[in-house]
């Protein structure tokens, strides 16, 4: 029996890394899936939505964060437009969206259904192959390659 990772990080986000790059176009895509993951925190006090929080989660993991504090770091560290892109909030005009606080990373991530993290994951993904398909003829037509969301691999 194989060893239990240590990492914090919910395998579905560390998967993504080994996905094709994408495109302007998947965004909205990834972040409607995420919307679907039920938030396990309480509505009082909130100040970022589940899915922005995700998604930061998912981007720093794409750019190669390994831990919870890299996830955080990352997040603080990125420009305005992609916190805006990714559905930050922007609670003063002239400032811009800010960046949850490494607590609410790691209290999100921790807390989070990983059985619904997997299905919001895995339906983006099954989303992105349905598209890829239908962009080639039939002719040209490749296998795509497989990615299991579930942390199982194939032989």
């Amino acid at each position: 029996m194989p060893a239990r990772s240590s990492s914090l990080i919910p395998r579905p986000l560390g998967q993504l890394a080994d996905t094709a790059p994408t495109v302007p176009d998947d965004l909205p895509g990834l972040l409607t899936c995420l919307a679907q993951v039920p938030d396990p925190r309480r509505d009082q006090g909130r100040r970022h939505s589940l899915a922005f929080v995700l998604s930061l989660a998912a981007c720093a993991v794409l750019a190669g964060a390994k831990s919870l504090a890299a996830i955080a770091e990352w997040a603080a560290d990125a420009p305005p437009d992609v916190l805006a892109r990714l559905g930050g909030p922007c609670r003063e005009p002239d400032r811009g969206p800010v960046a949850p606080a490494e607590a609410t990373v790691r209290r999100v991530l921790q807390r989070i259904d990983g059985d619904a993290l997997d299905t919001a994951v895995g339906s983006w993904l099954a989303g992105r192959e349905r598209a890829a398909g239908q962009e080639e003829n039939d002719s040209d037509r490749r296998p795509l390659p497989s990615l299991a969301v579930d942390g199982k691999t194939v032989p």
